[in-house]
């Protein structure tokens, strides 16, 4: 499990200037849905190591979305995350070893960006922090176990070749995680939505990532 790794690249966000200066900075390309989307698409926010590199990033397609609707399966939304194809490699303040990025660092953080956009709604207020650490650390488990029994098989298409995502879905939408390209543009991709299928998607590399709305 990449612990080190994900909890300072999840935490590291960037939060001074334009939202899209972080995505900028990446060294990788963004992915997003493809031409065959034509709703809105919207920036999220990128994730950094301590030394400011951008590792991975998230943009998003449909409406935003939001744990305050009244009936959360009402949003219609895909969220696209890219990963950077990372080795292993020291820390920035050489203290520790930050571990390899891999798919399942792709599902975990699109797993846990589905919960943290989900509130159930027969919960109590109070009891929902509780409910979010245990479905986050179930998410956790999930991804590092991409072939076991809480997966299926999803081939969707990556910049127009068909590509094999690890696809699982629950009451409160679905996630999806694989990797796209070689070399040193090499990324994994993780996506997770709601009230849109994932099954008629496909992705590419962003051309313009300003074009996506702040």
């Amino acid at each position: 499990m990449e612990t080190t790794s994900r909890t300072a690249e999840h935490e590291a966000t960037t939060t001074a200037g334009r939202k899209v200066d972080g995505y900028l900075l990446a060294a990788f390309p963004w992915y997003g849905l493809d031409e065959a989307f034509n709703g809105p698409r919207w920036l999220m926010q990128v994730g950094a190591a301590a030394d400011g590199t951008v590792e991975h990033g998230a943009t998003g397609h449909g409406e935003e979305p939001t744990i305050k609707v009244e009936s959360p399966q009402d949003e219609r939304f895909a969220v696209v995350v890219t990963v950077a194809s990372r080795p292993v490699r020291r820390s920035a303040d050489g203290t520790g070893v930050l571990e390899a990025t891999s798919v399942s660092t792709a599902a975990w953080l699109a797993g846990a960006g589905l919960l943290a956009h989900t509130w159930p709604t027969q919960m109590e207020r109070s009891l929902r922090q509780d409910w979010l650490d245990q479905q986050t650390m179930l998410a956790w488990e999930l991804a590092d176990d991409l072939g076991g029994g809480g997966w299926s098989e999803l081939m969707l298409p990556v910049d127009g070749a068909p590509t094999s995502f690890a696809y699982r879905e629950s009451e409160y939408g679905w996630v999806l995680a694989g990797s796209a390209s070689e070399g040193p543009d090499a990324v994994h991709i993780g996506a997770y939505g709601r009230g849109m299928s994932a099954y008629g998607l496909g992705f590419s590399v962003v051309k313009d990532i300003t074009s996506y709305r702040e």
